[in-house]
């Protein structure tokens, strides 16, 4: 089980994503803004975070690129789970600090290999 910090909006994809990552055994905190989510990561630690790239206020690549280069944070692989699909929009992910990418909506068993994958389980 790891302790999984969702950033999304969205609370319908929220909602979905909490309950496959629950049924799948994870521990799941949610925040609604890149900004509230940099502030739990930094103050709880997940294993994990799951983060949307179109957001209120700061976007999930500035909301990756500040956790993937903040000494507390960096050790905290980020996965990006988005509608942007476009190979330019996954390399600008990757090249922000995320250690995978997945276009919405995500197969449940792709979803769980690639988070199994990030955690080295």
């Amino acid at each position: 089980m790891a302790r999984i910090l969702l950033i999304e909006d969205s609370p319908t994809e929220a909602a979905v994503l909490t309950q496959l990552l629950e049924k799948n055994g994870h521990e799941v905190t949610a925040s609604v803004n890149a900004e509230d989510g940099i502030d739990v990561c930094r103050r709880e630690r997940p294993d994990l975070v799951l983060m949307d790239v179109i957001l209120p206020g700061m976007n999930g690549f500035q909301a990756t690129r500040t956790i993937t280069r903040d000494e507390a944070t960096r050790h905290i692989p980020v996965l990006i789970v988005s509608t942007k699909g476009m190979d330019t929009d996954k390399a600008w992910g990757m090249r922000q600090g995320a250690r995978d990418y997945v276009v919405k909506p995500p197969q449940e068993d792709d979803l769980i290999a690639r988070i199994n994958a990030a955690l080295g389980a």
